[in-house]
């Protein structure tokens, strides 16, 4: 349903609220929640057990997490220290955590288990995972997991052919918020970005198609893009942009656009991954217009942040693999850092 809202309106209140919630303060009320939802390419994360059907690299990795009895341990206690942060949500978690690079179902699961051991509340204890093996390329898939429940009627399916596209629809009481985590080519094997191309493409299509029966729907992108908010293949392709007056100025049978709330970020030359030495933000949450309307699942103006923990020189500190020397007390959890957001959406009764 559409907001009640006019969007000339809205985009009023988000220059006037400045750093709030751009929601009218008529729709922020005692009866909405608050939510953290976090994106994190967690890299190489394999599960214990020996897949004998994987191959070359991801070979490698899976014989390393299986066979070396400290290594997942200590992948996932780095990985929890991270997630658990004060600087994540006060210390709680996400409440909806989409990850990439995840080898397999048990390897959310271990994730899961991991901090629900640390939770002492068990209201707080994640539930709800989405994982789907695309079969092509490296076994480093998307996964989602979640406090918030996926709609029944709608499971999670992968995008495309063998490809890492998980869609998800999560629902809070009757509120429902599309949810497509991706992990875009990499420039090595990418060079001209022709498959990443390919991964916007597709996944604006299906956007698209949705936007057309429901204007208002509420869908967020979210990524290893392996590409800047500012490259070709998120602004034209994707239809991504920073420019929030562009996203709320749209008129009636103009082609929608995804607001980028870290795309500010690359002019001030901040990074969520870093190769020699230069900053880059590939790792992003893209908004579609109706996450800034005021029914339903709404974002929150000026929430979107880099979690930069267990870093070494100002860059994320990786984990690593058989190859790498280091003891394990220093050693990091990823070679990215985690992105986040703050969403509203009215508690459900």
């Amino acid at each position: 349903m559409y907001s009640r809202f006019p969007r000339c309106l809205i985009l009023f209140a988000f220059t006037l609220l400045g750093g709030l919630c751009l929601l009218p303060a008529s729709a922020q009320n005692a009866k909405s929640r608050t939510l953290r939802f976090c994106f994190w390419n967690v890299e190489n994360l394999f599960d214990d057990k020996i897949n004998p059907k994987l191959e070359k690299v991801d070979r490698e990795f899976d014989q390393f997490f299986a066979k070396e009895k400290e290594a997942l341990p200590n992948k996932l206690a780095r990985m929890v220290s991270v997630l658990l942060s004060k600087e994540m949500n006060d210390g709680i978690g996400p409440d909806i955590l989409a990850m990439a690079e995840v080898e397999s179902l048990r390897a959310v699961e271990l994730v899961r288990d991991a901090l629900n051991a640390k939770l002492k509340d068990e209201a707080r204890h994640y539930q709800h995972i989405a994982y789907l093996d695309p079969k092509g390329g490296r076994s480093i898939a998307t996964a989602v997991l979640s406090r918030v429940p996926f709609a029944k009627d709608k499971p999670p399916r992968l995008l495309g052919r063998s490809q890492r596209m998980l869609e998800v629809t999560l629902v809070e009481g009757k509120h429902e918020l599309v949810v497509m985590a991706s992990h875009w080519t990499s420039r090595v094997s990418d060079q001209r970005g022709n498959g990443r191309i390919s991964y916007a493409q597709q996944i604006y299509r299906n956007f698209s198609e949705k936007y057309k029966k429901t204007p208002g729907i509420k869908y967020i992108v979210c990524g290893d893009f392996n590409d800047a908010p500012t490259d070709e293949s998120v602004e034209r392709h994707l239809n991504a942009t920073g420019d929030v007056k562009k996203v709320l100025g749209l008129g009636k049978g103009d082609r929608p656009l995804f607001y980028s709330p870290f795309a500010e970020m690359v002019k001030d030359k901040k990074g969520t991954h870093f190769h020699q030495g230069t900053p880059y933000i590939f790792d992003n949450i893209c908004l579609s217009p109706g996450l800034l309307e005021s029914d339903g699942w709404s974002y929150v103006n000026k929430s979107a942040a880099i979690v930069e923990l267990l870093k070494y020189n100002g860059r994320p500190d990786r984990f690593g693999g058989p190859s790498d020397r280091r003891p394990w007390r220093n050693r990091g959890a990823s070679d990215h850092f985690p992105v986040t957001i703050q969403l509203r959406v009215p508690a459900s009764k």
